[in-house]
């Protein structure tokens, strides 16, 4: 029993630990940044979870210890802490100190000004929501201004922002493996930077519950190799023009 008991744990273990492990991957997985962005919220994320799994094992320690002296039949000190000390120290200044240092470093790492940093100028693409579908407009595609759905095209390694805003009700912009979250606001266009290290596509969703349609309104960022990004968008606006005259 012992060994093919000990054997299973371990086989339930490892398991567990790499489903645990496999939801750190995949195409909406804020833990497989692959932005700069993104790279950000996740190591904010694994700072919380160890800072979390740290007070957890306190918590439990301290829970622990008086049943252990309890079964060694030890009597409680008198020098233990009043309860105004728990109160106060564990219920109030334990998390103010906790949540600050949080927000600071929240603040340290946000991207906004990433784009003076580099003095490169982004390009712009304009994002519009509506129930329950994306479209994006491309300003300076050759030929004019292009208009598609579902898809936004942008190129690798370069600095993209999007106006966002919405037609109808309150949306959410969110490319989970390339930036944070940004509502589109009907009446009000909100901006947010993003940038993809690597060609490939992206997957995207409304992070804003808008109605029933709102499970199905996902859309792709499709990332290009910088020197051929003009080209896929003249390609695109050519197919537009044909699909048009139709």
């Amino acid at each position: 029993m012992g060994t093919h008991g000990g054997s299973s744990v371990a086989r339930v273990g490892a398991i567990a630990a790499a489903a645990a492990l496999a939801g750190c991957a995949g195409p909406l997985s804020t833990l497989d940044p692959a932005g700069p962005a993104a790279d950000r919220v996740a190591t904010l994320w694994w700072i919380m979870l160890a800072g979390a799994t740290l007070i957890l094992v306190g918590v439990c320690l301290l829970a622990v210890i008086p049943f252990l002296q309890a079964r060694r039949g030890a009597a409680v000190s008198s020098r233990a802490p009043a309860d105004g000390v728990w109160l106060w120290g564990g219920g109030l200044a334990f998390p103010l100190v906790t949540l600050l240092a949080l927000l600071a470093w929240a603040f340290a790492i946000d991207p906004i000004d990433d784009a003076a940093r580099t003095g490169e100028a982004p390009v712009r693409v304009e994002a519009l929501a509506r129930q329950w579908h994306w479209s994006f407009t491309h300003p300076d595609a050759p030929g004019g201004p292009l208009t598609l759905d579902g898809r936004l095209h942008v190129p690798a390694g370069r600095q993209v922002e999007v106006a966002i805003t919405s037609a109808d009700v309150i949306h959410s912009f969110w490319v989970p493996r390339l930036a944070g979250k940004r509502d589109a606001i009907p009446g009000r266009v909100n901006t947010i930077t993003i940038l993809a290290e690597e060609p490939g596509v992206y997957g995207a969703v409304c992070a804003e519950y808008c109605g029933l349609g709102h499970a199905g309104m996902t859309f792709e960022v499709v990332a290009h190799e910088q020197t051929a990004y003009a080209d896929a968008l003249a390609r695109l606006a050519e197919q537009h023009a044909r699909e048009a005259r139709r």
